[in-house]
């Protein structure tokens, strides 16, 4: 009888405004005492939130880069895979970037590059970075010693299903959303989680960002794990800031075999 593949895995809401150091610390003794294989971050996490502002600064932007590529030397500290998104500049073009710390080659691998992107108050997204193409590959690679398969929507592209179809069809055990959304939209994100996860008979994950009431950018928390039917396995709170749950592998890859998943598009 073939074992039963599990992974551990990790989400949370990290509170902006907070001395980064400390909450990684704090985050860091979570992971290794519930023995996590994956961390997910929110979108961006190593930085200030540039898209306040309507009007692109170059020296904003520059600064957002090199505040990530401090903290990636940084991801040495953690003894699991961390996924989350980060800015990069790529022959001049600013781009939004997935990316995967894998802690056993010490390597970072970047991948789909946020595609949809959102240009309103809080999140003038579109008036400082390009949208990536559309083709939302899947990654494979072996995380805590269990070959995997995961995807990513970065917090606005949950809204476009059909790629969380697509990459059902790839194979994905997970579905990652690093994000960075408002507290008054958190049922909404958790709804369009919950049915990205069942279109794509995946796991999906998400974090985000945090900030108190009153706060000027009113970031929302409610990080997920939600499993391949839809269930909600785990959720952080302001007073639970960290959640990790067992996901079973095997369980995503039965998924795509039931309903709705089979059916042909």
């Amino acid at each position: 009888m073939k074992p039963r593949r599990e992974l551990n895995v990790t989400v949370c809401q990290l509170r902006c405004g907070a001395p980064l150091a400390s909450e990684w610390e704090r985050l860091l003794a979570h992971v290794q005492q519930q023995k996590s294989d994956l961390l997910l971050l929110p979108e961006m996490p190593f930085s200030a939130w540039p898209f306040a502002s309507q009007w692109f600064d170059a020296d904003v932007w520059a600064e957002a880069v090199a505040a990530h590529d401090v903290w990636q030397e940084r991801l040495k500290e953690a003894p699991v895979a961390v996924a989350f998104s980060r800015p990069v500049i790529e022959d001049g073009r600013r781009l939004n970037r997935a990316a995967l710390w894998l802690p056993e080659d010490e390597k970072l691998i970047l991948g789909h590059a946020k595609a949809y992107l959102p240009d309103e108050t809080g999140f003038w997204e579109a008036s400082w970075y390009e949208p990536g193409d559309r083709s939302f590959e899947a990654v494979s690679t072996t995380v805590g010693g269990e070959e995997l398969c995961l995807g990513y929507m970065i917090c606005t592209d949950l809204w476009f299903m059909e790629h969380a179809r697509h990459l059902g069809e790839a194979g994905i055990h997970l579905l990652l959303t690093p994000r960075s959304t408002e507290k008054r939209t958190v049922d909404k994100w958790l709804a369009g989680g919950r049915a990205a996860a069942v279109i794509s008979g995946a796991y999906s994950l998400s974090s985000n960002h945090y900030q108190d009431e009153g706060g000027p950018s009113r970031l929302g928390g409610l990080g997920w794990i939600v499993g391949p039917d839809g269930e909600v396995v785990a959720l952080t709170t302001p007073d639970r800031p960290f959640a990790t749950a067992t996901i079973n592998l095997t369980g995503a890859e039965r998924a795509k075999h039931t309903y709705p998943r089979y059916v042909e598009s």
